[in-house]
């Protein structure tokens, strides 16, 4: 999907043009499995992922005499800003404000989304037609996962086919709008960092290939009963099939993160705790330490916090409602006076 810089396309903004600014707001999603860790057919990982309405990744971009990063990540966001300057061959200054942030190393997509974010901003300011899976490629994202980038793109629940021969990311392969009456919680431990950089790169090459009936038996459960699930608003079926992927993803990856398939005790505490108040597919985000459970509505999401919140509150752990967001990030071109939203 090329990223569509002008409020009518008929009326291209001046490229260049002093004074303009762009306002991006990209959604944090949760990776909920892989599929093919063993590879033997060719194509190697395949994720299932979920975007989510919060927490989100906000920024401004503006045109500024030099670089100037300012607010949340400001480290990252000044090397992502730099990277992408060199690769578009752009010149000039710009003002880049990170309002807010997904937390980062939480499970939760944050380098991606931010990637991302930086990208479409300039992009959009400088009438760059840039394909959205590029902007990421470029900063090196996708290499096991595609979904960060779907997640970007157009939000919703998706599933990506995996890693082939060819060095770009993995292809969508299905993607289902989110049912809008159910929720996630959220369980968050801000004292804990999930394995991240190069811990998780030797994780990635030095763990064996994961058994050939397990990965058969994920992808047959995806397919005939978590997307089925999903389409007919089945919300224990859903929740069966997100436990069997956390299952077997988290025994395979325990001994890269302490010998157990959670990062945090005090989340996976919370977690059981919400499957005995009726929360379905129970797991962790990726490598953590964000767990998360699934509830058929706002009313029965809102009981099983009440029943947690002690239990959260003495580990020192946040735990938030969250809805899928089925659309992609929204970016704000302002033109003048006005500002124009596309998404």
């Amino acid at each position: 999907m090329p990223l569509s810089p002008y409020p009518d396309a008929s009326t291209p903004l001046e490229t260049g043009r002093k004074g303009r600014l762009v306002r991006v707001s990209a959604p944090a999603r949760l990776h909920l499995g892989f599929l093919d860790l063993n590879g033997g057919l060719g194509r190697q990982f395949g994720s299932i992922g979920l975007a989510i309405d919060q927490p989100a990744t906000q920024l401004t971009l503006g045109h500024a005499p030099a670089d100037q990063v300012e607010g949340l990540e400001t480290r990252r966001a000044r090397r992502t800003l730099e990277r992408f300057k060199s690769l578009l061959k752009l010149e000039g200054g710009y003002r880049l404000e990170i309002s807010r942030s997904i937390p980062p190393h939480a499970g939760l997509g944050s380098g991606t989304q931010l990637a991302m974010a930086v990208g479409a901003g300039l992009a959009t300011i400088e009438g760059l037609a840039t394909k959205v899976r590029t902007l990421g490629e470029m900063q090196d994202r996708g290499a096991r996962s595609a979904i960060g980038m779907a997640a970007f793109e157009d939000g919703g629940f998706v599933v990506d086919g995996g890693r082939g021969k060819r060095e770009t990311a993995a292809p969508i392969i299905a993607r289902a709008n989110f049912p809008s009456a159910w929720r996630i919680l959220l369980v968050l431990d801000p004292k804990c960092l999930g394995v991240h950089g190069e811990s998780e790169t030797v994780a990635f090459e030095t763990l064996a290939p994961m058994d050939e009936a397990l990965s058969a038996e994920m992808c047959r459960v995806t397919l005939m009963q978590l997307l089925p699930a999903l389409a007919e608003q089945d919300i224990e079926a859903f929740g069966a099939a997100v436990s069997v992927v956390q299952r077997i993803n988290g025994a395979y990856f325990a001994s890269a993160q302490g010998g157990g398939i959670w990062s945090s005790p005090g989340v996976e505490g919370v977690v059981k705790r919400m499957a005995q108040l009726g929360a379905v597919g129970i797991g962790q985000s990726s490598w953590g330490p964000t767990g998360f459970a699934f509830a058929a509505s706002q009313a029965h999401a809102a009981s099983i916090l009440s029943g947690v919140e002690d239990d959260a509150r003495r580990a020192d752990l946040k735990v938030i409602i969250v809805r899928g967001r089925n659309h992609g990030a929204s970016i704000e071109c302002a033109v003048a006076d006005r500002l124009s939203t596309t998404s």
